[in-house]
């Protein structure tokens, strides 16, 4: 079972690891990766079964990075993630997911217990509960270093930021910018137009941390300019909600999401089946 809306990887430098397109390859999930032109040789000698996407230039050209540095600096991932959100719509879907290129793989979470999944069946769950209601606008998976073994969690989490791999509703009136933190703006304003977003704990991504691999941002940025400037950027964007912090021995950005707990869901006027859809899904042990 996979999803049913196109699946985009954005990826700069990480040919030799593109773990999330292991991932999606080993879960039989289709995918695109969208890549830069320069880097198209390199990626089409390991993609095997995704196609790959060669950013055109018109969507760095174009990018607000809400900043004044212009070409003096990489412009991020934002560029090519407005190029899968138009190039979805052009598939004629209605909604599409994007992915960071550093994730591991993805689980279900179930009863305190983290299980890596072998199809695109958590996507095609999480895709028919944002279609239940009128006003999710973006949904993604949790981290899984967030979600520990011994805490109650909730299946989801209402209203709050969407980070890594992210379901997008193609019909709402934004698209990406900023050079940082893209992920934290592009929630920030859905929330403060009173509309929702879903955070699953029931499905999770395993995340490599920041800086931890080279290539993206870590390249681009962290490993020469630190943690600071992207998370200025977000205080700078939303100084009402979110400011900076140092903690665990560098700069973070500090939101508060409190504001937008009465950004309530929406049910849509259809009927929806009560019985338990489990999607195919079965536990099982595999001995090694």
């Amino acid at each position: 079972m996979n999803p049913k809306h196109p699946v985009y990887i954005v990826s700069k430098g990480r040919w030799e690891s593109r773990l999330t397109a292991k991932a999606l390859e080993t879960m039989k999930v289709p995918y695109f990766i969208i890549v830069e032109a320069s880097e198209y040789k390199n990626y089409c000698e390991v993609i095997k079964h995704g196609t790959v996407l060669i950013l055109p230039d018109k969507y760095k050209d174009q990018y607000d990075t809400c900043d004044s540095l212009g070409n003096t600096k990489s412009k991020g991932p934002g560029p090519a993630r407005n190029f899968a959100w138009d190039h979805s719509i052009e598939l004629g879907a209605t909604w599409h997911w994007v992915m960071d290129d550093n994730i591991a793989s993805f689980n279900r979470l179930n009863r305190n217990l983290m299980v890596k999944v072998k199809s695109g069946a958590i996507f095609a769950a999480a895709e028919d509960f944002v279609d239940r209601y009128e006003n999710i606008y973006i949904a993604g998976l949790n981290y899984d270093f967030f979600a520990k073994a011994k805490e109650p969690l909730p299946a989801y989490v209402l209203n709050t930021r969407i980070y890594s791999c992210l379901l997008i509703k193609n019909s709402i009136p934004y698209r990406w910018r900023g050079r940082y933190n893209e992920d934290t703006d592009l929630s920030l304003r859905v929330l403060k137009d009173e509309k929702c977003t879903i955070q699953f704990n029931a499905f999770l991504q395993e995340k490599s941390t920041t800086q931890k691999m080279k290539g993206g941002n870590t390249d681009e940025f962290y490993s020469k300019e630190g943690t600071l400037p992207k998370s200025q950027m977000l205080a700078d964007l939303h100084p009402d909600v979110a400011k900076v912090v140092w903690k665990f021995n560098r700069w973070h950005h500090s939101v508060d999401y409190r504001k937008f707990k009465n950004n309530l869901l929406i049910k849509k006027n259809i009927s929806f089946s009560n019985k338990v859809n489990n999607y195919g899904m079965v536990l099982k042990e595999f001995k090694k």
